[in-house]
């Protein structure tokens, strides 16, 4: 899930998943993180769903995919938007 919070000339793009689907460790990675892997993971939040933030420019469309433990590729299907194999978020 993607909550979005506006900021003056960014956005504020939260990645949320449950707590334990898929198992493991997991990162957010994108053209907005150069794709590197662990640079954004998803920590556990009081709720008990894992979450990590970042801030971006508004008015701007970024790829981005989840990467779990064993090399296990994800999108994420509330993005709304598909480039290729990639979610897309639009700020």
């Amino acid at each position: 899930m993607l909550e979005q919070t506006p900021r003056k000339d960014r956005t504020r793009v939260t990645f949320v998943l449950p707590a334990d689907a898929p198992p493991g460790p997991v990162s957010v990675v994108g053209d907005f993180n150069d794709w590197q892997p662990g640079v954004h993971p998803l920590t556990p939040r009081k709720d008990g769903r894992r979450a990590v933030s970042v801030d971006l420019p508004s008015k701007s469309t970024y790829a981005f995919r989840y990467l779990a433990a064993g090399d296990y590729w994800f999108n994420d299907d509330t993005a709304g938007d598909h480039d290729g194999p990639n979610s897309r978020l639009h700020t």
